[in-house]
């Protein structure tokens, strides 16, 4: 009996062997990706989050090459030869591809150079918005008390001004509205909504382990704030900063329409002006109104999709 247990176990462990030896190894565990690495990864996946990067991308290249795309000048009419000049569709590309305003200048030209203006405008009043909006509600969720109290009161102050009418009042006191000007009537009345986001995530926050323990260290204010709250803050206040970037675009585009907004190219100026033609020439309203309403509509959707993908709720 002991030698026939010998003789399967020396019959079986070669086999045991070959087998273990055979079988495929498993993988290196894969290293733990982190919240923004899950959400590049849905990113890619997203059908609507390519179409409007794509998008994005071609309008960013209008807007600091418009030369690439047209020779002709935005500014330049010639009314003797090229007034209310229909569409020439055949001819991409060209200064009479899109026909020619009641000015005589050519409606293509001045929607490329439109785009600079809208996506400089968009993108500035972004910026000022999410710097004085995010350090206003960190440091009102962060502080708390009295510094919470005064500030919030003063978010509700701007909060109860109608976004528009105020910016109309501020931009109806100045002669030469340049970029600037609007960038910062837009930002002056538009700083709140982020300023609330960025307040009740930083109140969540400040209650985490790793603040805590920051504290405990004797780590410094701005250090708490800038090392440890503001990076795990950012994915809401990127979200709200892109879809608020479209609508930024089309609060210029409706500025410009009334009459107060950018003095030069602008395609809120191009739609105000189609509007006294719209029964002869269509065109001259029809096509800036397109490009604005995709450029808006681009922005909004990478919004959606970037928020889609940080929000683990929604996955």
């Amino acid at each position: 009996m002991p030698d026939m247990t010998k003789s399967d176990t020396a019959t079986v462990a070669p086999d045991a062997v070959s087998a273990a030896a055979a079988a495929p190894q498993p993988d290196k565990a894969e290293k733990a990706r982190s919240l923004w690495g899950d959400a590049w990864q849905d990113l890619r996946r997203n059908k609507i989050f390519i179409v409007s990067a794509v998008l994005i991308l071609l309008l960013l290249t209008i807007t600091f090459f418009p030369s690439w795309f047209t020779s002709a000048s935005p500014t330049y009419g010639d009314l003797a030869n090229h007034y209310l000049q229909k569409p020439q569709i055949g001819k991409v590309f060209s200064a009479e591809w899109l026909g020619y305003d009641q000015q005589g200048r050519s409606v293509y030209a001045r929607l490329i150079y439109g785009a600079r203006t809208s996506i400089a405008v968009g993108f500035g009043t972004t910026i000022v918005v999410t710097v004085v909006g995010g350090l206003v509600g960190m440091i009102a969720g962060y502080f708390g008390g009295i510094v919470d109290s005064v500030l919030s009161r003063l978010v509700d102050v701007f909060f109860g001004i109608p976004f528009l009418l105020g910016t109309m009042v501020v931009l109806n006191s100045f002669q030469d509205r340049t970029a600037w000007v609007v960038i910062g009537a837009l930002g002056f009345f538009g700083w709140t909504q982020l300023a609330r986001v960025m307040r009740g995530v930083v109140i969540t926050t400040k209650q985490s382990d790793y603040v805590q323990a920051a504290k405990a260290l004797g780590a410094s204010t701005p250090r708490i704030l800038f090392r440890h709250i503001l990076p795990n803050t950012l994915a809401p206040v990127i979200v709200v900063a892109t879809i608020s970037l479209g609508v930024y675009i089309g609060a210029e585009a409706t500025l410009s329409f009334l009459g107060l907004g950018l003095n030069g190219v602008s395609w809120g100026n191009d739609i105000s002006d189609g509007g006294a033609q719209i029964r002869v020439a269509q065109w001259i309203m029809l096509y800036p109104s397109i490009m604005l309403t995709l450029t808006v509509l681009a922005f909004i959707m990478l919004g959606e999709a970037v928020r889609n993908a940080l929000d683990p709720k929604m996955r």
